[in-house]
């Protein structure tokens, strides 16, 4: 069974959860609870859990501030937070889980049952890392994205993302230093979070960043010439919005 620990100030949510899990995850032990940065330490640090769901605002700090004293983590964390539209990108961007109050059913079990599978704890504490460095810094320069393969996890800096290409259900990165990565998800979820960074959908399978467009050329319908001398098809329905964009560089 894994174990898991309950960091949450509100008395109500914690037994909430507490009634899901018994309800619904036969596989987890509730070996701890905790209603604050201070006893949420004592308690992982005593208890030892696989899992931790963590609460973000609590009155005598934040769940970052109990993670900072626990580095490296070796657990999984989930956390736990009220509606906060830059929080919510940083964890899409950082690949970590999250819960939105009020706690969902459906979406604890799914949250836990991805926690089942484990990662190594460098790995936990390298996706909280970019967490951290994208949720308490506004900057588009600073962000960074969690990128999955099927044996690495990479922390990649945004700016050093040439261009994305789609490849079935699946999405390769091309970056500056001639990487490329190619990652099991959907070039629709990456278009959705790279669109505000300076990225455009130029056609159904490429999505590039401006910052490396080099050249238009009108020539097979329009293609975008890149600075590491990629020609990415630019479709007909793309075309004018496109042109658009680029004049405003």
């Amino acid at each position: 069974m894994l174990r898991l620990v309950i960091i949450d100030d509100m008395q109500s949510a914690r037994e909430l959860i507490t009634s899901l899990i018994v309800k619904h995850c036969r596989q987890i032990d509730i070996v701890g609870a905790a209603d604050s940065v201070k006893s949420g330490i004592q308690v992982i640090k005593q208890s030892k859990p696989d899992i931790v769901l963590l609460d973000i605002q609590m009155h005598d700090g934040t769940g970052f501030d109990l993670l900072r004293k626990l580095h490296p983590v070796n657990f999984q964390v989930i956390f736990i937070t009220a509606y906060e539209e830059h929080a919510l990108k940083a964890f899409k961007f950082s690949a970590l889980d999250y819960l939105l109050k009020p706690i969902n059913s459906n979406e604890l079990i799914t949250a836990i049952q991805k926690a089942e599978n484990v990662l190594t704890s460098v790995n936990s504490s390298q996706n909280l890392d970019v967490f951290q460095t994208n949720y308490s810094n506004h900057s588009k320069e600073a962000k960074k994205i969690i990128l999955k393969t099927i044996d690495s996890i990479y922390a990649v800096n945004i700016k050093d993302i040439v261009r994305c290409e789609s490849e079935a259900n699946y999405t390769r990165f091309f970056l500056n230093d001639a990487r490329k990565i190619l990652i099991s998800k959907p070039l629709k979820e990456y278009d959705e979070l790279l669109s505000e960074f300076g990225f455009f959908r130029t056609h159904q399978s490429h999505l590039i960043n401006l910052d490396y467009f080099e050249q238009f050329k009108k020539t097979d319908g329009g293609l975008a010439i890149m600075k590491d001398n990629s020609e990415i098809p630019v479709s007909s329905r793309k075309k004018d919005l496109f042109l658009q964009t680029i004049d405003k560089l």
